[in-house]
């Protein structure tokens, strides 16, 4: 007996010892993601590699200069006579809506467009400009400062804030191919948080805060089985160094690019702070093993007709970045676009960036494809 009971404790020990570790071995591993989304990760990854990078521009074929809602158009695909390889789109007010965006674009219209780019072989980044769930205001509603803290777990606001990320997690899963394939996107959620223009800026909650944020919503997408997803972390301009750039980052368990937001407002501002982010991003990826990207950029209305070759071009491709993305071709708003339409004054500029050896459209993404299979 007491033999039998030493080989039961020493089970008994055995057992609890590898639960232990089993337990230990679960929090620390990355949760699992779909293949699709690990073949779009190696494919961000081979770019730069080959010394390339996406162009991308935000619902590009949904709407541009002096057209909504036509079937097989953009505007970018009118100038070069190829769609962008990467597109995004953006999520806000569907939470609110529940069938259109804040844009007034239609939720089963990107969803047949986002499917469309995937069987294409181009890539999809989504954003999310959700309300503030304090105010009901949209989101750059920046008038109080407790916002971010309603949200996160024993805030008066988490149940609707989790039944919002609900919302955005089951139209995700709903993205899938004839064979019933979810599409993997890249999800860029509380971007530009180094400014302080949305609610989860950076002067409208703390740094604790804000990973919470980052972290829950993740856990949640990962709960409701969306593990085709990728996800980006994109400041803006304003760190200065890596630890500034780093110090809300939520981890490199969750993030799997990282980016950076960088418009256009001076001539000699632009070039400086996307080279000094980018110099940032560069140590940050080889350090970390992220890809990068320039996750928004663009000269409004692009006034400068040499902009794509002598202003975009020269300061991006020195970088191994996997993609370089514009903003998009406002159709109800006057002079609030940032990809050249036919007779722009950019547009032949604009071919001569697309015939760069650097440069990927749509077409030539089933060719990397193939590389890296």
């Amino acid at each position: 007996m007491k033999f039998t009971a030493k080989i039961l404790l020493g089970m008994s020990l055995v057992t609890c010892f590898t639960t232990a570790c089993s337990s230990a071995k679960d929090t620390t591993e990355t949760p699992a993601k779909s293949q699709e989304a690990l073949f779009m990760l190696k494919e961000l990854n081979a770019l730069p590699q080959q010394g390339k990078f996406m162009f991308g521009h935000h619902d590009s074929p949904v709407y541009g200069i002096g057209w909504d809602g036509d079937e097989d158009r953009s505007d970018v695909k009118s100038v070069c006579g190829d769609y962008p390889a990467m597109m995004s789109f953006d999520l806000g007010r569907m939470e609110i809506y529940g069938d259109k965006t804040l844009d007034n674009v239609s939720l089963d219209r990107i969803r047949k467009e986002i499917i469309a780019q995937y069987e294409r072989g181009g890539m999809v980044s989504i954003s999310w400009h959700v309300d503030n769930p304090l105010t009901g205001k949209d989101s750059w509603d920046v008038s109080d400062s407790t916002v971010v803290k309603s949200v996160l777990p024993g805030g008066a606001n988490h149940d609707k804030f989790i039944g919002w990320i609900d919302k955005v997690a089951d139209y995700l899963n709903s993205i899938q191919t004839a064979d019933g394939t979810k599409v993997p996107v890249l999800f860029r959620p509380w971007h530009e948080h180094t400014g302080s223009w949305f609610w989860w800026g950076q002067n409208l909650c703390s740094t604790e805060d804000y990973k919470a944020l980052w972290r829950m919503t993740y856990d949640r997408m990962q709960e409701k089985g969306a593990t085709q997803l990728l996800y980006a972390y994109s400041p803006g301009t304003e760190p200065q160094d890596s630890t500034a750039y780093l110090e809300r980052y939520p981890g490199d368990d969750i993030v799997d690019l990282i980016g950076v937001d960088a418009y256009q407002f001076d001539k000699e501002a632009y070039p400086k702070d996307l080279n000094r982010a980018l110099t940032i991003m560069t140590q940050i990826s080889k350090a970390h093993n992220k890809a990068m990207a320039v996750t928004e950029t663009g000269y409004e209305t692009v006034p400068d007709s040499l902009w794509w070759t002598g202003t975009l071009l020269p300061n991006i491709e020195k970088y191994p970045i996997s993609y370089v993305l514009v903003w998009r071709n406002a159709r109800e708003k006057d002079n609030h676009f940032y990809a050249p339409y036919p007779g722009h004054p950019s547009a032949a500029d604009f071919v001569k960036f697309y015939e760069s050896p650097k440069t990927v459209f749509a077409k030539e993404m089933n060719d990397i494809k193939n590389t890296i299979k």
